[in-house]
């Protein structure tokens, strides 16, 4: 009988419960908490803070090979799937209209991805390996789909931690942008206002995905799930013809896949793996990647502007993370307190759907030197 008690006690989760599930615990129900309460991201938050809660349950063995968890990620991530179908409904949700009609801007979103090269570097002089040192640097981008993509194929060891910091700062963004703009830009700066961006034709639209696409896929080719994924969805939008289609991509497609790719994230931070040195430093080292992100696109529209006539409010650099709309909307929301009647939120949208594609190009550049 007491050998009976004894196995089944062993076979119990609350026999192999550990202190680290504890913490992952908690790092869970914060994540739900922000979530829930403060509506950071919460169609991810709270499919990755579940994951994270369900993985780190002892013995439940949700992350192996037949495990569900472990079949989203091996299906979904493994294999590459989730996040070029996210960036197909994301395309399908993006106008790329304010970018075509002001076309400087995408140097704005190039120059958002000052912090990725940045956290790159640093990550390099700290020890980390070269392809754990581009999966620390993409988070610069606040792209979360390109940073899994990223870290899946050259360190996933690091995608918790990785995918974590990428979704929480996207979240936070409301939170860590406004003072960063305020202490690059002056009162004055800040007051600028643009003149009204001019239409942008039907056939532009549809032309432009196809172009973006041949252009980007010639010249960085490992960037091309994820850039002729996005270009697909905008295409479906622009065409007119196939509403179904884009409908699809933007809510259904996109919700299932949302929910699988949120659940695989979170099975993958147990504490065995994410209670290291390491993933915590990845966890800082991305908050100074984005802040540099942010940096980077107002210093270039401040340079732009000793050289142009028509001045630019070098405040929409600031939306040249990848951070769709949720940067733009900052930038609108920090000029609307310096002028209630200053709407930059169209202009802002041209850098943050162009930082969309820096970041992906970025990506690019990173699998092809380090795999």
């Amino acid at each position: 009988m007491e050998s009976l008690l004894h196995k089944l006690l062993l076979s119990t989760g609350i026999y192999h419960l550990t202190f680290g599930n504890v913490i992952m615990w908690l790092v869970a129900f914060i994540l739900i908490y922000l979530a829930i309460k403060k509506k950071y991201e919460p169609l991810l938050l709270v499919p990755i803070g579940f994951g994270i809660f369900v993985v780190n349950l002892p013995i439940t063995h949700l992350m192996e090979a037949h495990g569900i968890l472990g079949v989203f990620y091996h299906y979904g991530l493994e294999w590459e799937i989730i996040p070029p179908l996210i960036f197909l409904g994301l395309g399908a949700m993006t106008d790329f209209g304010p970018l075509i009609a002001n076309p400087k801007t995408l140097l704005l979103g190039a120059a958002a991805q000052f912090g990725v090269y940045i956290a790159f570097f640093a990550a390099l002089s700290m020890g980390f390996t070269i392809p754990e040192a581009c999966s620390i640097g993409i988070i610069g981008g606040a792209d979360g789909p390109t940073t899994i993509f990223t870290t899946v194929a050259l360190a996933p060891h690091l995608l918790g931690a990785t995918a974590v910091a990428a979704y929480s700062y996207m979240a936070m963004v409301p939170i860590i942008q406004p003072p960063i703009i305020r202490l690059c830009t002056t009162k004055k700066e800040r007051l600028i206002r643009m003149r009204q961006l001019r239409p942008v034709s039907s056939r532009q639209k549809v032309i432009f995905p196809l172009l973006t696409c041949l252009l980007i896929c010639l010249f960085v080719p490992a960037s091309a799930p994820l850039m002729a994924m996005f270009m697909l969805g905008n295409f479906f939008r622009e065409s007119k013809v196939v509403e179904r289609l884009s409908s699809t991509a933007q809510n259904e497609l996109m919700n299932i896949v949302t929910i699988f790719l949120g659940l695989a994230v979170g099975g993958t931070m147990n504490a065995e793996n994410f209670l290291t040195p390491k993933a915590l430093l990845v966890f800082v080292m991305g908050l100074v990647a984005f802040s540099f992100s942010t940096f980077g696109g107002i210093m270039l529209a401040k340079l732009m502007n000793v050289f142009s006539k028509e001045k630019i409010n070098p405040m929409i650099g600031a939306a040249g993370v990848s951070a769709v709309p949720m940067a733009a909307r900052v930038v609108q929301t920090v000029g609307a307190q310096e002028d209630p009647r200053n709407f930059l939120l169209m202009h802002a949208m041209g850098p943050n759907v162009a930082g969309v594609i820096g970041t992906v190009v970025a990506a690019g550049l990173f699998l092809t030197m380090a795999r």
